[in-house]
């Protein structure tokens, strides 16, 4: 069957030299034990991975207006700045926020611009 694997149970993955040196050196500077450092380290860029995947996934949801107004927000402008460059009425952009936020599940502009700090708004700019 395609897809399974022929070995049951965990799988272990060799690292190179040089990345071994940086874990262990690492987690030295840490005062952690190499073996928990390299675990959570994995852990959490997988949960970056996966994080920023789903946050990929809610901004495929978003209409192409409320992607502008996303970015505009995540710029720093308010409603009515927003209205005005995008030559709509400040109570629709109101409306498309209200519909981001629910898609974000967030309640907030900072918690919304705070989950996409990461994201490169600038090509929103000109």
């Amino acid at each position: 069957m395609m897809g399974l694997r022929p070995i049951p149970g965990p799988r272990t993955f060799k690292i190179s030299e040089s990345l071994s040196t940086t874990l262990i050196t690492l987690a030295q500077h840490e005062g952690r034990p190499e073996d928990d450092f390299a675990t959570e380290l994995l852990a959490a860029g997988l949960t970056q991975y996966y994080s920023v995947d789903e946050l990929w996934k809610k901004w495929e949801t978003l209409t192409p207006r409320e992607k502008e107004v996303t970015a505009l927000l995540c710029l720093g402008y308010t409603n009515r700045q927003a209205a005005a460059r995008m030559s709509i009425a400040p109570e629709t952009v109101k409306f498309h926020v209200h519909n981001i936020f629910g898609k974000y599940g967030v309640k907030s502009r900072s918690q919304l611009q705070q989950l996409l700090s990461s994201w490169d708004w600038s090509a929103w700019k000109n």
